[in-house]
């Protein structure tokens, strides 16, 4: 095995060191032999001609196609750069460098061809090539090479250096894929990575707030990266891709065409195309030969200033495009440099030639064009004098105002140079290899140069810190461009609009100028391309089914929601305290509702109030003036003053629910309310139970006037009374109400007292009408007492008002909000109140003012008799419908005559006697402290008894 791994690379070599001696390596190259040897790999040209190999005949080399002036500039800064240090006195002296450059032709197998001439070189010293070929006097190793340009070359390129540890240092591939050192353990570059341009990209989109574009890549390991990072920018952002294709300058022109057709008929106008030049150009062709003016290209780097597609003839199609620049660098003398470029004068660089052929049209004589031109083939080109002035034509070579790449070659070159510096001045013992030692400069091998970049670390002529240690970038500085067309000329014209800047620390930052901007050439409003037109404010995204996220419908947003921006994707929430417009476009304050002593509900509850407390009051004052007669002595005049009294507080009780509710308001009003009505409920049970008593009462003994007696009635008052209190008192302990602002109704704030506890609000209102039944039911069984003494069919009708008003109270204190359930209660308050007060003291204040006639002690006494006389002939009927049965059932009696005497005796006076009240126009009745004197006769009886 070892033995055929030894032949192969003798083989290899061989092939390699031929080439030396013959036409080494590939056909063109740029080669000056010094101490120390670098290569480069440079596009010289965009790409090889299409040739089927039928293998008829030994194959033969690819040919080359398509002049790259700028891939010669760049050659140019890598020669002019080694020159320059050549020249130095300071930087490697007495150490010439040389120099081997070949022509990638921008593809995979010619920079292979190259790189491999550098390994087989690299070997020659290292195996013994004595039996195969007398290898005296071979030129020194490759320690270094520069290059190349496109990511794809440049991958291919470290997978075969990297095997020999020869570093290698890119001036454009700015793939993320090279990033991996563990893959690509000798690669370097002097570019930022693609990730951060993809970055880029996606930022400027959404800068312009699209969200519709067309993504095109180039099918290589700069595109498919770049795309795949791009496509992850702007999923994050939320911008959605409508085409993605793949695309290479190989590609056949039917499939352009089918590629042009879908692009036309997409609705997105922006086209992120990450590509190079030779790749993105037979696309440009068939737009501009379509005439599609209607879009906007976003610019990667490797084709935004390319000379493939910047021309004059494209601008009508791809005028007001945006791409991405390196930012530019100076090299001083680098200007006539360039200038001074000459076939007679460049002997070691075969490929001046070419560009002098290319760059005036015409050929030089011993060319191969020549042969060519003999035979009839390029008979349209003259010959070449050698007198052309290279400033008087116009070619990407002399475009040196924004050095770019070039200067990223530049820096290259230094980079080595200073690594090479540093083993020159090593130290012993402080030296990167093993026992501290340094490497000899003059037999250095491109493995101790990959060692000593990767410890490299030194800042380049703009002032960028350029290191190659692992995971080690540059800095992503891009500048922004737009493309115009030159008023002077015609031609293409790169205005900086803005730059793209990433740094560690300060993270990204872009900057444009819309203001320089002109779109599709020369307009300046900045194009739509949105799947869906935007949503106006008030409105919402909506989701299309079966549509990306970008496509769209608007949605009003719903009430309570507003959005005050376009293309809102949700509609914020108004605060609590707000509600949306009718557009939804903001909100406005809700307006705070509460039954207010200023609106015309709250004025009339209020009026009605203050009716009732005033009409109490002259009920009040009316008995106070006549507490004397004998209507107010019978009502129980100091009971009806505290009725009275009570009655104000219910009436006054309702203004406490009008006006906004504060905590101490809540926390008074339902307590006040309910101790009034139990107090005032109370009067009247007392009062009606007395009276009930008394006249039922046969003989009213000491005990019933003890029992009855004032002190004890308002002592049963005050009982009744304190049971309600202490429920007030246990509810405002456990439970407080408190004032509460309700959100929920839109467009208003009602603020209402949260009552704390719903179960003690009941028990208060429940024990009320507990007091009130029992009222009822010993009003209705006094119903027919002498009405001077209690008016029981209105305080039976009173109670019964009472009761509809409270049953309806429930329903409607639960089934409304804001500020009317303070009005249903205070309804009902007021409600309750007049009536007890109607039923209970009109008919007495009517009497008393309007009838004084009846307000008599013989109106009293009548009406008492006539009570008497109805009870007294119940009590004979009763009487005689027992005797009747007893006589029956004994076989019979004489029927005796109806008479009957009825006598109470009170304060000592003896009853009169029949034959006395025989003469007396009318029964007497007598009224003694406190107690009622009756002694009635039933003349009638008596006389029907004697006939």
């Amino acid at each position: 095995m070892r033995f055929h791994l030894k032949f192969y690379w003798h083989y290899l070599v061989l092939l390699g060191f031929s080439g030396v001696i013959s036409i080494y390596g590939p056909h063109q190259r740029a080669q000056k032999t010094g101490d120390i040897l670098l290569g480069g790999l440079f596009p010289i040209h965009f790409g090889v001609a299409s040739k089927d190999q039928d293998l008829a005949a030994r194959p033969e080399s690819t040919e080359c196609v398509r002049y790259n002036f700028r891939g010669f500039r760049w050659l140019q800064s890598m020669i002019f750069a080694i020159e320059e240090i050549n020249n130095s006195s300071t930087l490697l002296p007495n150490i010439t460098l040389g120099y081997r450059i070949f022509d990638t032709c921008n593809t995979v197998s010619k920079g292979l061809e190259a790189s491999l001439s550098f390994v087989a070189q690299n070997k020659i010293d290292s195996l013994n090539l004595d039996e195969f070929c007398n290898c005296t006097g071979n030129i020194p190793s490759t320690i270094a090479v520069v290059g190349a340009s496109g990511s794809a070359v440049s991958t291919a390129v470290a997978d075969l250096l990297g095997l020999f540890y020869i570093p290698q240092i890119s001036y454009a591939s700015s793939s993320r894929l090279l990033s991996n050192k563990n893959q690509y353990k000798s690669f370097m570059r002097t570019i930022p990575t693609d990730e951060y341009q993809a970055i880029a990209m996606a930022a400027i989109i959404d800068h312009f707030q699209w969200n519709w574009v067309i993504a095109i890549a180039s099918d290589d390991e700069y595109g498919r990266p770049g795309i795949e990072k791009f496509e992850n920018e702007m999923f994050h952002r939320d911008i959605c891709i409508d085409l993605n294709v793949l695309i290479s300058q190989y590609i056949d022109e039917a499939e352009i065409r089918r590629l042009a057709d879908r692009i036309e008929n997409s609705t997105a106008k922006v086209i992120a195309v990450f590509a190079s030049g030779p790749d993105i150009e037979p696309l440009i062709k068939e737009m501009v030969r379509r005439n599609v003016t209607d879009r906007i290209w976003l610019a990667s780097e490797a084709w935004a200033s390319s000379s493939l597609v910047a021309k004059p003839e494209y601008l009508d199609v791809m005028g007001g495009s945006i791409g991405f620049a390196l930012r530019a660098g100076h090299i001083p003398g680098f200007k006539e440099f360039l200038q001074q470029v000459h076939p007679k004068k460049s002997s070691h660089n075969e490929f001046v030639r070419e560009f002098w052929e290319e760059t005036f049209n015409c050929y030089l004589e011993d060319s191969p064009r020549n042969e060519d031109s003999e035979n009839g083939s390029t008979s349209f080109r003259p010959l070449c004098t050698g007198e052309e002035d290279i400033a008087s034509v116009e070619t990407p070579y002399l475009d040196y105002t924004h050095l770019r790449i070039s200067y990223n070659v530049y820096v290259a070159v230094y980079a080595i140079a200073q690594a090479l510096q540093d083993i020159l001045t090593c130290t012993p013992g402080k030296g990167l290899f093993a026992n501290g030692s340094c490497a000899d400069i003059r037999k250095v091998e491109a493995w101790q140069v990959l060692k000593q970049l990767r410890h490299l670390n030194f800042i380049n002529s703009i002032g960028e810190k350029v290191r190659f240690d692992n995971g080690s970038e540059l800095s992503a500085n891009y500048t922004i461009i737009n493309w115009h067309r030159s008023p002077e000329d015609g031609s293409v014209v790169f205005k900086e609009v803005g730059y793209y800047s990433i740094h560690n620390k300060n993270g990204a930052k872009l900057s444009i100028d819309k203001t320089k901007i002109l779109w599709n050439g020369h307009l300046t409003e900045v194009p739509f391309s949105n799947c869906s037109e935007e949503c106006e404010p008030g409105t919402r995204k909506g989701i299309i089914d079966g549509k990306p996220t970008c496509c769209f419908e608007c949605t009003e947003c719903s009430d309570g929601e507003y959005s005050d921006h376009k293309d809102a994707s949700v509609c914020s929430k108004c605060p609590n305290n707000s509600w949306s417009n009718g557009n939804h476009t903001s909100c406005f304050l809700k307006e705070i509702e509460f039954l207010s002593w200023t609106e015309p509900f709250g004025i009339a509850l209020a009026l009605f109030a203050v009716l009732g407390v005033l009409l109490t009051a002259f009920v009040l004052g009316v008995f106070v003036q006549f507490r004397d007669t004998p209507i107010v002595k019978a009502s129980n005049r100091e009971l009806s003053f505290l009725l009275l009294f009570s009655l104000i507080c219910c009436f006054s009780s309702s203004l406490i629910f009008i006006g906004e509710p504060q905590d101490w308001t809540c926390r008074v009003r339902q307590p006040a309310f309910g101790i009034s009505f139990v107090l005032c409920i109370s009067c009247i049970l007392v009062k009606t139970n007395r009276v009930l008593l008394v006249f039922e009462a046969k003989i009213p003994t000491s005990l019933h006037r003890k029992w009855w007696g004032l002190n004890l009635q308002f002592l049963l008052v005050f009982l009744f009374t304190f049971v309600q209190v202490m429920i007030c008192v246990v509810w405002l302990y456990n439970a407080p109400p408190g004032s509460y602002k309700n959100y929920d109704i839109d467009e208003i704030i009602f603020i209402t007292c949260n009552e704390g506890s719903m179960m003690a609000l009941g028990f208060l209102i429940g024990y009320t009408c507990l007091l009130a039944a029992i009222c009822f039911f010993f009003a209705f069984k006094s119903r027919k007492l002498p009405e001077n003494f209690t008016e029981a069919k209105f305080i039976t009708f009173s109670m019964l008002i009472f009761f509809i008003v409270w049953i309806s109270f429930i329903p409607a204190y639960f089934s409304t909000y804001g500020k009317f359930v303070s009005a249903v209660e205070v309804i009902a308050i007021l409600a309750s109140s007049f009536s007890l007060l109607a039923c209970i003291f009109f008919n007495k204040v009517y009497i008393i003012l309007l009838k004084p006639s009846r307000n008599t002690i013989e109106e009293v006494r009548c009406s008492t008799a006539a009570h008497a006389f109805k009870a007294a002939a119940k009590a004979t009927l009763r009487h005689s419908s027992a005797s009747r049965k007893r006589s029956s059932s004994v076989g019979g009696s004489s029927a005796s005559s109806p008479s009957s005497s009825i006598s109470m005796k009170t304060n000592g006076n003896e009853m009169e006697s029949p034959s006395t009240r025989r003469h007396s126009q009318k029964p007497r009745v007598s009224f003694g402290s406190g107690t009622v004197s009756l002694s009635l006769s039933f003349e009638e009886a008596r006389k029907n008894s004697v006939k």
